[in-house]
């Protein structure tokens, strides 16, 4: 089954980081976008970052910019998020989808994998 295999979450405190990785399991990068999404108990699923692989363009939630980064490894076929600073309010399962142009509309995803846990404590 095509999907992505999410990995690098863990327990951290606050202001702590921690990089988590996205790697492509059953299909290959190529002229797509990558979202990350977290969800939380109760909540539904937030966009968090979104990269379009071509030409590069980033995008970011307000409550993230200037604390969390976003890239690729196009040959390894992997999609990082680099989370610096962290927040209790980070806290989530953290997700990653593929489509053709960035949104942040879950629905429009798909490959999802089985998601990386990251907690924050205060």
């Amino acid at each position: 089954e095509a999907q992505f295999v999410e990995s690098g979450g863990g327990l951290v405190q606050a202001g702590g980081s921690l990089n988590l990785s996205c790697a492509a399991s059953g299909f290959t990068f190529g002229d797509h976008a990558i979202g990350w999404f977290r969800q939380a108990p109760g909540k539904e699923r937030e966009g968090v970052s979104c990269l379009n692989l071509q030409p590069g363009s980033r995008f970011y939630i307000d409550s993230v910019k200037g604390r969390f980064t976003t890239s690729a490894d196009v040959a390894k076929n992997t999609v990082y998020l680099q989370m610096n600073n962290l927040k209790p309010e980070d806290s989530g399962t953290y997700y990653c989808g593929l489509t053709w142009v960035c949104s942040w509309f879950a629905s429009t995803f798909g490959f999802w994998g089985q998601g990386t846990q990251v907690t924050v404590s205060s």
